[in-house]
Formats: C-alpha cells, structure tokens, sequence
C-alpha cells in the first residue's frame, strides 16, 4: 500500500471561486493536486467568508490556523505534509520559516497568484505620475519569497520574463501556471446579446480604480453614442461609494454580486475591463472569451494573455479610444464575430489539461531534485538564513507577548 501523500495549502484568505479569479486559480489547484493522489487541507488564518468554497463537500479538510502562535507548529508537527503551497508571498513570509522548522524536508512552493509588487508600483504610477518603482521595498519582500521557495507558480508570461531578465532570479525556481481553460463554451450569437457588463471583486484595487474610471471618464460619452445600451456591474463586495455610481438615467446599473458569474457573462454583448494598473492575467477577460463576448480593456489588462493583434475584442488605452472600440464591436456584427474567433484562438494557450500535466511533471521532478535544488540556490539560502530569521523573532515576540500580556 502506498503511503499517503499529504499537501498543506496555506491561503492569505479561504477561496472564493465565485469571486475572484485567484479564488478560481486555488481551487484548480487544490483540486488538481486532489485529482493526483493527494490528501489536501486548506488553511488560513483569515476569517471565514460567506463566498468560500465548501470544501468539505469536495472531501477536503479544512484547518483554522493562527498568525503568531506556536499552535501552527504543533498542527504541522501533526500533519506531516510532504509538499506545502503558499498562497502569496505573505502566507510565505508568515509561516515558511516554520515548515521549515517542523517539517524541512516538505517541498515549498509559492503560488505568487500575480506580483503584487508590481500591481502595487502601477498603482503608485497612476497616482503620481512617472514611471513605475520597480524596486520598492514590497519587491524586495516579494522576490525574497520566490528565491526562498523551491518552485514558485508565475502567472503571467511578462511576469516571467520580468523575473528572469529584471531581478535574475534563475528560471529553475519559477513554473509559468496560468490560469486555465477549457475552451469556449457554448452561447448566444450577436443578435441574442444586448448591454455591457463589468465584472470584478472591488475588494481588488485595480477593479475599483477601473470602475470609476469606466463611470467619470468612459461611459457617459459611450452612452451618447449608443443610447440604447446598458452598462451592467457585477461583483463581490461592493462598497457603499460603488452603490452610490448608480444611474438609472444613464443606464450605469449597480447590480452587486452575481452567483454565477458566467451566466451575466453570456447575456452580454460586450464586457468592459478599461483598467489602468494592475499584474497577473485577469479571469473575467479569460472567462470572456469561454463565454463568447468581446472584450474591450487595456494594454495592462491583456498583458500576459494576448496582444491588438490576437485579442478577443480591442484593446484601448484612452477614454476617447475605448468609447470608439465599444461601439465598433456592439455595432457591427462583422467584428464582433471576428473578435470572438481571435478569442476562440488565444483560449488554446491556456489549455487545462496541457498545464495541469506540465505543473504534475515539474512538482514530480522536483520532489526528486530538491536537495540538489536548494544547494544550487545560493541566494535562497542566505535570504532563509538572514531574513526569515527577523520573522521568526518578530512572531515568536508576538507569540510570547500574547501568553503573557501585560498587567492591566
């Protein structure tokens, strides 16, 4: 009888496929790693949420945990995982060096679901103008995660080539996951479609930016130009501000959560994604092109899935251009079918079963390699051996204090 295999998957926050898209991606994942073998617990030390995934109907434990507590290393200590995914670089931060500790010959591997970094030094772009700090202090906290990992999951081909060619760091710890797909799904045709939809999770910075942005500087001369058309926005926890954006008038519809975000994304004839900073590949865009609807978005929200030239839609940097794109594709049935087969086409780079198979055969290998992996990287080394030292003092001070608080 083979030994059971066991996997830790240590999330920032509880996944929430219905979401987000990086709820989606950890579920592929968690449930992948299922399909091979694998006994998985999910954990986190976030609070539970109303839209996380039922795990336990899917025959996966589930494990609250605690940031700064002694108590994960007694659960690690219990478990005994061979193979620990982080869920971002700040899971890593918190509890690597623990791992580590308990269990060090546990392969580790950062899921960085997109570099914040980098979404982070665009944002900061936008505000002030300029060119984007690529080498703030969240990078070096950032990379310092992906050279201390043995494998870190990258979703974005331009996030690769910014990791190997800016920052050096050696392909052998990087693996191009993207997200995935399974082809377009059946749909309606352009006639059966009518109104605009613009989706996304507005806990996200760069889908609240984008919102507002769509509101104040795009829609209003869109409108004019197609009075007949609807803009309608989806998405998980919008804030009182997003709700207040509502205009019948101009037909802005604040509609909130979807349950399924794929059925609003069907009906529509065009989704609109005008974001002006962000990282990683964006899954509404993804999921656009697996419902058949063209999609007209940014520079910055096609990077990592395709260009002007082979996207499922248009892509436009300014109000003036979006507008223009909007109303060619909702217009002229021609190129909104045209639109829709370029998206038919980039949807095979993202093939499931194809990066499933690759990502089993690089953790297989890797399981194989890992001590001749890890004495190769140097850097790796030194990083666990200086910085994860300051993180472990730092957390063993906060653990300490919280058993013994001061006197009152």
């Amino acid at each position: 009888m083979s030994p059971v295999k066991r996997a830790l998957f240590i999330g920032h926050v509880w996944p929430e496929p219905r979401s987000s898209a990086a709820g989606a991606r950890s579920m592929d994942l968690i449930q992948a790693l299922q399909a091979w073998g694998w006994q998985v617990t999910v954990s986190s030390a976030a609070q539970l949420s109303p839209h996380r995934a039922d795990l336990s109907a899917l025959g996966i434990d589930e494990l609250e945990i605690r940031l700064n507590c002694d108590s994960f290393n007694a659960q690690l200590a219990k478990l005994q995982p061979q193979l620990v995914i982080f869920d971002r670089f700040l899971s890593e931060e918190q509890f690597s060096w623990r791992v580590e500790e308990v269990c060090p010959e546990a392969l580790r591997v950062l899921d960085t679901q997109d570099l914040h970094s980098l979404r982070e030094a665009r944002q900061q772009a936008i505000k002030r103008g300029g060119e984007p700090e690529l080498h703030s202090e969240l990078a070096q906290r950032e990379l310092a995660a992906i050279w201390r990992s043995d494998l870190s999951l990258i979703i974005s081909d331009y996030e690769m080539s910014l990791l190997q060619q800016h920052y050096g760091v050696s392909a052998s710890l990087l693996h191009y996951y993207p997200l995935l797909s399974e082809g377009r799904q059946p749909a309606s045709d352009f006639d059966g479609r009518k109104h605009c939809l613009c989706i996304g999770n507005y806990r996200h910075a760069p889908n609240w930016d984008a919102l507002q942005y769509l509101r104040r500087d795009i829609w209003p001369a869109l409108r004019k130009r197609l009075p007949e058309a609807e803009c309608h926005v989806y998405g998980a926890y919008p804030p009182p501000k997003a709700m207040q954006l509502h205009n019948d008038k101009l037909g802005f519809l604040i509609k909130g959560w979807a349950p399924d975000a794929r059925a609003v994304m069907r009906d529509a004839k065009l989704c609109l994604a005008p974001l002006r900073f962000g990282a990683g590949q964006k899954g509404k865009l993804l999921e656009a092109m697996e419902c058949g609807t063209p999609s007209v978005t940014s520079a910055v929200g096609a990077e990592g899935m395709g260009n002007s030239e082979t996207w499922g839609g248009y892509l436009a940097d300014t109000p003036e251009a979006f507008v223009d794109a909007c109303v060619a594709l909702y217009r002229d049935a021609t190129a909104w079918q045209q639109a829709q087969q370029r998206g038919d086409a980039l949807l095979t780079r993202f093939d499931r079963q194809s990066h499933l198979r690759q990502l089993r055969e690089r953790l297989s290998t890797l399981s194989v390699e890992r001590d001749a992996g890890r004495k190769a990287n140097f850097i790796g080394a030194m990083l666990r051996h200086h910085s994860l030292r300051s993180h472990r003092y730092m957390s063993q001070w906060i653990a300490a204090k919280n058993r013994f608080p001061a006197a009152e």
